[in-house]
């Protein structure tokens, strides 16, 4: 009988391992560089709740379907990934990745190629094939290392993609159009060559907050290039309904309205519900008359897939292991791939972390008196995977409240707004209303045509500071506006900043006020707006301001990050009764300096 194969390759390097693991474990990128082909899986639910993935392909003339199992991994040090072959020269086949720390501040590589061939076809044409995988993904190794170390612009050198005829012109056209756009920020022909030249794995799901940190801009100069380029056809719109579990984009629409309350993910075998905050992601795609996309990814489940996973083990039935793994400090989930019961944790670094016993209905904690060592116990009664995940969500997610925050989307897709009858909650959104002191008076002294002309000026006044601070004006009425932005120092910064700016201004005097909260999203005379307590606790602080001051919630100012930027003002703090709230409301008001 056939026995199972090993090729290994090592390599050193002068890097640690938490720097390395990032590009070296993200298979799905590696694959494609190595010219791999894109492929899709067959997920099928089992009786247990687990999911059936099997895939299909070719490779060297043979036809291959295969069951994939889950990857295993722990975060900056190992993984491994197998499949088993109902058809092909291969029982089984797979890479295996460890990473250990080397020296002082270096590593020691090592990859290794599995297979387990069913005849002398399979072990002739195994042992080229790995011996060929090896140098390839050598090559790339140094590459992507090259990278890390800034000698190289990007992780692989990659030949050129197949292009629609007239796709490069065509870019280059819709560059200078992005760039004439206000909201292009002169990344038109950065963009272009993204879509032109940029790997399909990236291109796929195009993040603008990394894109950012790679083009060294802020999210905000980013996220306004990629909108513009929608408006001028270089990118299409997604709107991904994340997973809770894997977080994955399981659905995705073109348009807000089109996004419906929950899903099912069919690789964690659950549905799911809408958090318009958490898992309602904007990302964008090449369009196809520039740029087409394969159908399907070329790595599927790879550590890099689901990035919150820190460690993820295959346990045979009553299987039994230990596995040395040193977590930070942090919010925990211990759950399996399938559905089931989970447990929260918060992990201090340093101390014993939990040991997990699966059962058929999901995870119980057990206690562990090993720092550095955590136990896996699989009484469920059939295969599984178990995993432990970071509960906080990436930093690169461009959700959704964020989006409806920023002048950019909302002066070029005005249109956008939810399902009639639809609504979204938001957990925070920092509200800024201002209203004109004595605009009666100077409509009586100038007249109305130069009046009205004098306030509009005035609104674009304010609308750019509130852009220049990551905010959006959501609407005026009559001369007062009201603004949105994700953070409360932004709303107090750009506060500030229209006083500072009107102060030398005897026409205008303005009153402003700021409150953060709770809110809901609605659609309302076409256009996305907010409704709630948070809304008029905003307004009715506004209407106690006396002019060229700013009046703030206790909780605005109470946040840490506003609290920076108070550091140097003068504050009155100040109780009154407001219409409409049964309780006298705290509150502080600035007297900025002229």
């Amino acid at each position: 009988m056939p026995s199972l194969s090993r090729r290994t390759w090592t390599w050193s390097f002068d890097l640690p391992p938490h720097e390395l693991w990032p590009v070296l474990a993200d298979t799905s990128r590696f694959n494609e560089a190595m010219g791999l082909p894109a492929y899709t899986l067959e997920e099928t639910p089992q009786p247990d709740g687990t999911v059936l993935r099997r895939g299909r392909g070719k490779a060297v003339g043979f036809t291959l379907e295969w069951e994939e199992k889950p990857y295993e991994w722990i975060a900056d040090r190992h993984f491994r990934q197998l499949r088993i072959f109902s058809k092909g020269p291969f029982r089984r086949f797979g890479p295996v990745f460890d990473l250990e720390p080397e020296g002082k501040a270096g590593s020691k590589v090592s990859y290794s190629l599995e297979w387990e061939p069913l005849s002398l076809t399979g072990r002739l044409f195994g042992a080229r094939l790995a011996e060929q995988a090896g140098g390839a993904v050598g090559r790339r190794i140094v590459e992507a290392v090259g990278f890390l170390r800034g000698e190289r612009l990007t992780p692989f050198e990659l030949p050129p993609p197949s292009l629609p005829q007239g796709a490069q012109e065509r870019a280059e056209a819709l560059a200078v159009e992005i760039d004439r756009n206000p909201y292009g920020n002169n990344l038109g022909r950065v963009l272009a060559a993204t879509v032109l030249g940029g790997m399909a794995t990236d291109l796929s799901h195009l993040k603008p907050k990394r894109l950012a940190r790679q083009l060294g801009v802020s999210p905000r100069v980013a996220i306004e290039a990629c909108l513009a380029a929608v408006r001028s056809g270089l990118l299409t719109m997604k709107w991904d309904l994340l997973c809770t579990n894997c977080r994955g984009p399981k659905l995705s629409a073109s348009a807000l309205a089109e996004l419906p309350r929950g899903a099912h993910c069919p690789s964690c075998n659950i549905d799911y519900d809408r958090d318009f905050e958490k898992n309602v992601e904007l990302s964008f795609a090449p369009a196809a008359a520039v740029r087409p996309l394969m159908v399907g990814d070329f790595c599927l489940s790879g550590p890099m897939a689901t990035p919150h996973v820190v460690v993820q083990v295959l346990l045979a039935p009553g299987e039994r292991r230990t596995i040395e793994a040193t977590l930070q400090s942090g919010r925990y989930r211990l759950r399996t791939l399938h559905p089931g019961s989970v447990v929260d944790i918060d992990h201090e670094e340093g101390a014993a972390f939990p040991g997990l016993r699966i059962t058929a209905s999901g995870v119980e904690a057990s206690l562990s008196s090993d720092a550095g060592k955590i136990e896996f116990v699989n009484d469920a009664g059939f295969e599984l995977a178990a995993l432990i995940e970071d509960r906080t969500w990436t930093r690169e997610t461009l959700t959704a409240p964020e989006v409806i925050s920023l002048q950019a989307f909302r002066d070029l897709f005005a249109a956008a707004t939810l399902r009639p009858g639809d609504e979204a909650g938001v957990s925070q959104v920092a509200l800024l209303f201002t209203d004109l002191q004595g605009s009666t008076a100077l409509y009586e002294r100038v007249g109305d045509a130069t009046a009205y002309n004098m306030v509009r000026e005035h609104f674009a006044l304010l609308a750019a500071i509130v852009r220049d601070h990551d905010g959006a004006v959501v609407k005026t009425i009559g001369d007062a506006v009201m603004a949105s932005f994700g953070d409360p120092a932004d709303a107090v910064k750009a506060a500030l900043a229209m006083q500072a700016k009107l102060s030398a201004d005897t026409e205008f005097i303005l009153k402003v006020g700021v409150h953060v909260g709770p809110s809901v999203v609605v659609t309302l005379n076409d256009r996305l707006d907010y409704f709630g307590s948070t809304v008029n606790m905003a307004a009715r602080l506004q209407g106690q301001s006396r002019g060229g001051d700013i009046v703030l919630s206790r909780t605005v100012a109470d946040d840490p990050a506003v609290q920076d930027v108070l550091a140097d003002i003068s504050t009155q703090a100040e109780e009154v009764k407001l219409k409409g709230f049964d309780q006298p409301v705290g509150f502080l008001r600035l007297q900025p300096s002229s």
